[in-house]
């Protein structure tokens, strides 16, 4: 499932309707547990806000990736080689303004003949593929397995526990949120009658004098929302989008009797290939995250709109795979070694799940990766799990032994660096997550030219994928092997204490929370594959 954090304001509005007041931070890190360096106190720029992931923690104070620095002092005039990158994702928006200039075409392919010219397997597959066709919403995994009924699947009677703990969790959400959204809706009516208009301010409201019990409920809630930085009309809103994705997780992908997949294709047989079609954009524009991960990476630079991506000198491949629920193996697999067959040197995955009934073959084209020597980028999970015990698929090894030597996983950061640099949502472990880069409130790209910050660490993979690319861009003769080691012995080795999984009796050394125990950091890995590369 594509992997994006949400559902962060059901506790707020609950706060709000009991009268209870905000909480304050959830630790304050001992000033010995903290690196010699200076906290940052001040809040961030708009600025800083949507480019922190580029900045540079000595000088900025902030956890980026020292993506301006490697550009300003190292990269400067410097040309590289064009570097492929796919982008196994929801559709993107290959028109978008910003990424236009950087999709991949695929110059073996005549556009709309109708012929498979390059004989790869897929019909004029022009700027990538699309693996689910008109498909948006689908089951999660474990639902699948309960749906099949097969209860001789190993995986069945866990399948099947969880799905009945995700479908309870979620309808009492649902009755949660329903109750949250009369409530406020209730009193945006009830001052909107009052003062007779809509577009009333706060300072109108709390102007108002009276005894009636609803109307003074009615100023007590919009109060509750202005102190989680809302008013009740934006209020309305979030609350209606969270009540369309509550639904949309009930209806879809923990309904058993739903069956979204439409490309008419077995999803056991892996040798059938071609089904699909070529168009790689979003179906529907709420399908935004291949977009979003997409101009993290390469939008265009310095072209004076949006937003910068990391990497210059990219292409990207646009391979659709990932619907609204969790991915096929089949799909994951095939859409791997098609990125391999067609050029790309880095792949980016920002999706994953708990279940996998065809590990083996996904690991499988994760090895084929490897050996053609390319880097396959892999986001954590935002479960705020150690994924050495959780499982989390795809994976690259079994009982820790490793089929590939090119495969990153990447945990995702706040901008605050100290003890709550670690996003609150992100997985973390000392074997099975590699590094971390930032995941928390990215601002990037999204369908019909617009722009938005969004958390995950679907946020986090991309950025290193990004600089994965420029190492190979401008150290071409490095193997993929060779730049995985350069990504992660470079980082920034830090040993402050920090929280992990938002839990903040849970306080583990930043080093002990990743194999390397580092944060991405594009400037140093430049140098040292420079090194490398001599």
């Amino acid at each position: 499932m594509r992997i994006i954090k949400s559902f962060l304001l059901a506790g707020s509005f609950a706060l709000v309707l009991t009268g209870c007041g905000s909480t304050s931070e959830i630790l304050s890190t001992p000033i010995e547990n903290i690196d010699a360096l200076p906290l940052k106190v001040s809040d961030l720029t708009d600025v800083e806000k949507n480019k922190w992931g580029h900045l540079d923690l000595v000088k900025d104070t902030i956890p980026g990736m020292s993506v301006e620095k490697a550009y300003a002092e190292i990269i400067k005039n410097k040309k590289g080689q064009k570097v492929i990158v796919a982008v196994i994702d929801s559709g993107i928006d290959i028109d978008h303004e910003d990424l236009n200039g950087v999709i991949w075409t695929n110059k073996g392919e005549i556009p709309g003949n109708g012929i498979d010219d390059d004989n790869n397997g897929y019909v004029d597959d022009i700027h990538g593929w699309n693996f689910l066709g008109e498909a948006y919403d689908e089951q999660l995994e474990h639902t699948r397995i309960v749906a099949s009924g097969d209860t001789s699947n190993p995986d069945y009677e866990a399948a099947k526990a969880q799905l009945e703990e995700d479908y309870d969790l979620w309808t009492g959400r649902k009755a949660q949120y329903d109750q949250i959204a009369q409530a406020v809706k209730g009193a945006n009516e009830t001052l909107a009658n009052h003062l007779g208009k809509e577009d009333y301010t706060l300072e109108e409201v709390n102007n108002i004098e009276t005894e009636d019990e609803a109307l003074s409920q009615a100023i007590q809630v919009a109060n509750g929302m202005n102190a989680n930085g809302l008013t009740l009309q934006e209020a309305i809103g979030e609350i209606n989008g969270a009540l369309v994705s509550i639904n949309e997780r009930l209806n879809f992908l923990l309904n058993v009797d739903f069956n979204g997949r439409t490309t008419g294709d077995d999803i056991n047989d892996f040798s059938e290939i071609g089904y699909g079609d070529n168009n790689v954009k979003p179906v529907k524009k709420d399908e935004s995250h291949g977009t979003h991960v997409a101009g993290i990476i390469a939008a265009m630079r310095d072209n004076g709109i949006g937003m910068n991506g990391v990497a210059n000198n990219v292409e990207i491949m646009s391979i659709r795979a990932v619907p609204n629920g969790d991915e096929y193996d089949k799909d994951v697999a095939l859409a791997i070694r098609y990125a391999v067959d067609n050029g790309a040197k880095v792949i980016n995955g920002s999706f994953g799940k708990s279940f996998s009934p065809h590990a083996d073959k996904v690991r499988d084209a994760i090895k084929y990766a490897s050996d053609n020597d390319v880097v396959f980028v892999h986001a954590a999970g935002n479960s705020s799990e150690n994924i050495d015990v959780e499982p989390n698929f795809p994976d690259d090894n079994v009982n820790f032994v490793e089929v590939s030597d090119t495969y990153i996983r990447v945990g995702a950061l706040t901008s605050k660096y100290g003890s709550s640099m670690v996003s609150s949502f992100s997985n973390y472990g000392k074997k099975n997550v590699d590094v971390f880069a930032p995941g928390s409130a990215i601002y990037s790209t999204f369908p019909e030219n617009e722009y938005k910050a969004i958390s995950g660490t679907s946020m986090a993979a991309p950025g290193v994928a990004g600089v994965v690319a420029l190492v190979r861009s401008y150290y071409p003769k490095l193997t993929a092997a060779q730049v995985k080691q350069v990504i992660l012995e470079s980082g920034l080795p830090l040993t402050t204490k920090v929280v992990v999984g938002g839990d903040s009796s849970n306080v583990k050394p930043f080093s002990d929370i990743s194999k390397s125990g580092r944060v991405v950091n594009a400037y140093n890995a430049l140098i040292m594959a420079d090194q490398l590369s001599k």
